[in-house]
């Protein structure tokens, strides 16, 4: 049975009237905001369009992120855009990514702060000190983003028992994933069986999560580089891993390619170290990083000039 033309007719009225209900209804519960401030509100940003015209460029909710945050504060669970916003992200890049704060006088408000980051760009993981594993696990509860705690870090000279408790801690407290950072004393002396349970301790402390090895390349020889990947594979490490950001520089296009050739296939292989643009994470990808660990993920992801990194 067709719709009587005069409802139809009124339908456009009958919207408003309900609209004007819901803003009503939000002012008596104290949000305080009237139809014409809710309409300022989401034209704030740095979008140049009017405010009485929108192009679909999906862009909101970067280029407009105070207003998606306020249409968030007034109940919105959910925020659809169009096609432009995935554009502005290389969400295959973000996929890789160690989202990273290790400084030792990172705060609560700065670590929420990268979970949060890590949320919004879908990163693999967001990687901190052991210390600060309970709140970081907690905060990325429920999304798809793991914690990494790193373990004798920086410098990798504790005892291989102190580096296993630490990670069957980090484990208990939520840590997906442990960073270890190698022991290059036992390296150099070419004590290698030092260096093997040093990562057989840990890997077995953590399972049944992967391990990766921070080598510290920067101030390794070659034939150091080497020995360190074969270790970590006969050890049963999931990875090797460039640098801790903290050492004698960081990640090259040449180590990434040194340490896939010497694991090959049935490891992964992590950049990490100065990796601070797109271009640098791709050269990285090409040269063999199954994953990169960088602090100036977003800066990666979107293109953007961002400050310094969160190391």
């Amino acid at each position: 049975m067709a719709r009587p033309e005069n409802q139809i007719e009124n339908l456009d009225e009958v919207i408003e009237k309900i609209t004007s209900k819901v803003v009503e209804k939000l002012s008596q519960m104290g949000l305080g905001h009237t139809g014409a401030q809710i309409r300022q509100v989401i034209h704030e940003s740095a979008c140049t369009q009017d405010p009485e015209v929108c192009s679909g460029c999906g862009k909101c909710p970067t280029n407009k992120k105070y207003a998606t945050d306020n249409i968030i504060q007034f109940g919105a669970s959910r925020i659809s855009t169009s096609p432009g916003f995935a554009a502005q992200v290389d969400t295959k890049l973000a996929s890789m990514i160690d989202h990273t704060l290790l400084r030792a006088d990172a705060t609560r408000d700065e670590l929420a702060k990268v979970c949060h980051e890590a949320k919004q760009y879908n990163f693999a993981t967001v990687c901190v000190n052991a210390v600060n594993i309970p709140l970081v696990a907690r905060l990325l509860q429920g999304s798809n983003v793991k914690p990494i705690a790193v373990v004798g870090f920086p410098l990798g000279a504790e005892t291989s028992e102190a580096k296993a408790f630490e990670a069957k801690e980090a484990v208990r407290n939520g840590a997906r994933e442990i960073d270890m950072v190698i022991n290059a004393g036992a390296l150099k002396s070419k004590d290698y069986a030092t260096v093997f349970q040093d990562i057989k301790a840990v890997v077995e402390a953590s399972k049944p999560y992967p391990v990766k090895v921070i080598l510290e390349t920067g101030g390794l020889e070659h034939d150091e580089k080497v020995i360190g990947c074969a270790l970590s594979k006969t050890a049963g490490a999931a990875f090797v891993k460039t640098s801790t950001g903290f050492g004698k520089g960081g990640a090259t296009v040449e180590d990434i390619a040194l340490m896939r050739r010497i694991v090959g296939d049935d490891m992964q292989v992590k950049a990490s170290g100065g990796v601070r643009t797109k271009e640098d994470a791709e050269a990285m990808v090409k040269a063999g990083a199954n994953r990169i660990g960088a602090s100036a993920s977003v800066a990666i992801v979107t293109g953007k000039k961002t400050k310094a990194g969160n190391y």
